[in-house]
């Protein structure tokens, strides 16, 4: 018998290391941009809400609380223009990579079924269908994707790593298309709150979907837009049909976002100021960021929207990746997220201001 770690890639990350190495060596320190996890610190009314629920010694609801539950469809109609959400509509996770990376064991795809993502794209799709012993495969458009037997189609806007966003109308013809076909849909939206040169859409909008959440779920995260990636803080919202099947599994597996971790979600989803400031110190560091890579060679793809910039030299990735560790900078290599980017690499804004400012002053000379 196999070990379920047989059916898995080898970790890309890992390959990192010798030039995580030469970076740490640069004389004023490395300056990390290849992985997008927040540095700024967690809004204090978050904080305080999570030590005000301290005191939770019983287990929590996998569904969440009613006041967690009325927060999450407060936000969705308010922020994404959602309509006619009730609780049926919600379902907290414990995080969004756990989703992805277990939907589709939860949605009992096996053998013969396919899943399909875009082909460049953040690698736990592939690996959530592994686990499931499905079929799995990229696409460029996904209705050119061949229906049959298609059970889980993701999309992703704004995209990991390119930034790349769905318009409306790109996104209803999609959506209209597997519904034609049977194909349930879940679109990953974590970035949703950072776009830059477009405005993000959601599948939930009625000009998307017609008003019907019909075959059509939408993964969100606070990891982002409130600096919460240690708190797992997420969530689904679509079709009833197939989150009420999620909660019946989710609650057998014991898989519940803790008590204090749903007390700061209802306050954080409460409060917009600290987006808006969050957002404004990622504008600064990405103006920073991308001057610096325009003027030292690069050129920039898509990038409209979410943490990072897609860039490319024309020239294998790893080039450019070594290029950079000689100057103190770690950027995360384009063919972690499919052969398409192999000349690519992706730069993070998440780091603080003086690193950002020390990598444009190393780009510069």
């Amino acid at each position: 018998m196999s070990a379920v770690s047989d059916r898995l890639p080898v970790f890309p990350w890992d390959k990192l290391e010798p030039y995580k190495k030469t970076a740490a060596a640069h004389p004023d320190g490395i300056v990390d941009l290849s992985v997008g996890t927040p540095v700024d610190p967690v809004p204090e009314l978050i904080q305080k809400a999570l030590i005000a629920a301290a005191d939770s010694p019983g287990y929590p609801t996998v569904w969440g609380t009613p006041e967690l539950r009325d927060a999450l469809t407060g936000w969705l109609e308010r922020r994404l223009g959602a309509r006619g959400v009730t609780h049926r509509h919600v379902l907290p996770i414990v995080g969004s990579k756990e989703l992805v990376a277990w939907l589709p064991t939860q949605l009992g795809l096996g053998p013969g079924d396919r899943v399909a993502y875009p082909r460049l794209a953040y690698p736990t799709y592939e690996v959530g269908a592994r686990l499931a012993r499905a079929d799995h495969e990229v696409y460029d458009d996904p209705t050119d994707l061949d229906p049959a037997g298609l059970k889980l189609l993701w999309l992703n806007s704004p995209s990991n790593p390119t930034g790349r966003v769905l318009d409306k109308a790109e996104l209803t013809r999609i959506v209209a298309w597997a519904r034609e076909h049977g194909v349930l849909v879940f679109s990953d939206e974590c970035y949703i709150e950072l776009g830059w040169e477009a405005e993000p859409v959601s599948v939930l909008h009625p000009d998307v979907n017609g008003g019907s959440y019909e075959g059509i779920v939408s993964v969100h995260s606070l990891s982002k837009r409130s600096n919460l990636a240690g708190y797992r803080a997420a969530f689904l919202a679509g079709d009833p049909a197939v989150l009420g099947p999620l909660l019946e599994i989710r609650k057998h597996g014991g898989m519940m976002t803790s008590a204090p971790t749903q007390a700061a979600v209802v306050a954080a989803l409460g409060d917009d100021v600290h987006v808006r400031e969050q957002r404004e110190r990622y504008a600064s560091r990405r103006t920073l960021l991308r001057d610096a890579l325009l003027g030292n060679g690069f050129r920039i793809e898509h990038s409209e929207a979410s943490l990072y910039l897609w860039a490319t030299r024309d020239e294998s990735c790893w080039t450019t990746v070594s290029r950079l560790a000689d100057l103190g900078i770690l950027v995360a290599p384009g063919d972690f997220y499919g052969t398409a980017g192999e000349k690519f690499v992706r730069v993070a804004l998440t780091t603080t201001d003086e690193r950002v400012r020390a990598a444009a002053q190393r780009l510069a000379r």
